[in-house]
């Protein structure tokens, strides 16, 4: 499909029934500094909030000249009716804010594969660009007569391994010439009883080795997961208090026990790079040096699961330890050959020496350390820049593992 290549953000907009207008408009502006393109607007098709958070979506985006498209979720909700999904697409088809593939609205879904047979009397209806989220059935599915292109949702590993490429191609080469959009995410763990959801995914390196992934493999579109999922704590966008699962902070079903000060806003100081090179198939030069980090505020063992397990209830499951690991993670933008120091409280620090410009990404396991994290990046003896993150504690204050990342960066 020749279209330029596009990063965008999954946006839930059932989250967002508080936004106001400078809400939307702070969310756009950091997206667009992060060079994210556009976000892929998850609506549930009973959420009381669709008719106004969606056109102050596409007003904001209209306003600050950023792209958005409708992505209808099957699934938490339930599904869409036919003629719902007709009417809400053309209602903003036009809007200048509307990202468009060769002329055409772009449709997605997050999933909705029991309804897959209504999308030719839909496109008939109205003409759009059709990308669905159908993983669950796979790029070989029958379904795929019905698509332009497909979005995949497999951006976590299984277990207690590291996610492969291997998935991406697949999709990738049965699609085509279709187009495909790979899904990259930071992390995975969700905690919420009311829904019934308990368990988490390996995330550590992959914010970083996915978007290598992402420049190797050149897909026709990148979607990050998420923007603003805080239940599913692999939101890169900033915590709004007001949106999150849950009806109070202290509401035991709800995210804000893993959430509140468990900031993510720093894995978004690396994007423009990364998506430079997805984009442009190589690394572009440094030209400003950054530094992020993230980490679990305890080891894993320290407190309870709480009933975690390693894997969704549809896979065979992992014990979570066995699943994360026990590392503060690190990446540097650098303009030279440097050395980082990684020091944990009072311990003697680890150091890291690359010796090439360019990205550098690495690790250290926590070895029972526990105080503040402090990053340094050094040349000649001299440290020229330096970051300091919460501190790793011996147990969690409720006694239940966090398996929540705390991201950190240059300020």
């Amino acid at each position: 499909m020749g279209v330029p290549r596009s990063v965008f953000a999954h946006f839930i907009v059932g989250v967002s029934a508080e936004y106001t207008l400078d809400d939307w408009r702070t969310d756009i502006s950091e997206a667009q500094t992060a060079g994210i393109d556009g976000f892929a607007l998850n609506i549930g098709v009973t959420d009381p909030c669709n008719d106004t958070q969606l056109s102050n979506a596409y007003s904001v985006a209209e306003e600050l000249g950023y792209k958005v498209f409708l992505s209808f979720d099957y699934l938490a909700p339930g599904p869409w009716e036919a003629s719902a999904v007709i009417a809400r697409v053309q209602k903003h088809a036009n809007s200048p804010a509307q990202y468009r593939v060769n002329g055409l609205p772009l449709v997605s879904t997050f999933e909705g594969t029991s309804n897959g047979s209504d999308w030719p009397a839909i496109r008939a209806a109205v003409s759009i660009c059709f990308m669905p989220c159908w993983t669950s059935v796979g790029p070989f599915s029958p379904l795929m007569q019905y698509v332009d292109g497909a979005f995949s949702w497999d951006a976590w590993p299984h277990g207690a391994t590291d996610k492969t490429i291997d998935a991406d191609k697949t999709w990738k080469s049965a699609l085509a010439p279709k187009a495909f959009m790979m899904g990259i995410s930071p992390w995975f763990y969700t905690n919420l009883p009311r829904y019934e959801k308990n368990w988490l995914w390996r995330g550590d390196d992959m914010w970083h080795y996915r978007w290598q992934h992402a420049m190797d493999l050149q897909p026709s579109f990148v979607q990050i997961i998420s923007w603003n999922d805080w239940g599913e704590s692999h939101y890169v966008g900033p915590i709004h208090s007001t949106g999150m699962p849950g009806i109070t902070p202290e509401d035991p079903r709800g995210a804000h026990r893993y959430v509140d000060d468990m900031p993510h806003d720093h894995w978004r100081d690396l994007l423009p790079y990364y998506i430079e090179a997805y984009k442009n198939g190589r690394p572009p030069n440094v030209t400003s040096e950054k530094l992020h980090f993230w980490y679990r505020l305890t080891p894993a063992s320290a407190g309870s699961s709480d009933g975690t397990v390693g894997g969704a209830p549809y896979e065979p499951s992992t014990p979570p330890n066995d699943v994360v690991q026990d590392k503060i993670f690190f990446t540097a933008l650098l303009q030279n050959p440097a050395i980082v120091t990684l020091q944990i409280g009072a311990n003697p620090p680890d150091t890291f020496s690359s010796t090439s410009p360019g990205v550098f990404h690495s690790s250290t396991p926590l070895r029972g350390r526990t105080g503040a994290v402090t990053l340094c990046i050094s040349r000649n003896g001299s440290v020229v820049k330096s970051a300091v993150g919460e501190a790793i504690t011996p147990r969690p204050p409720n006694g239940k593992t966090n398996y929540n990342a705390w991201v950190g960066g240059l300020d």
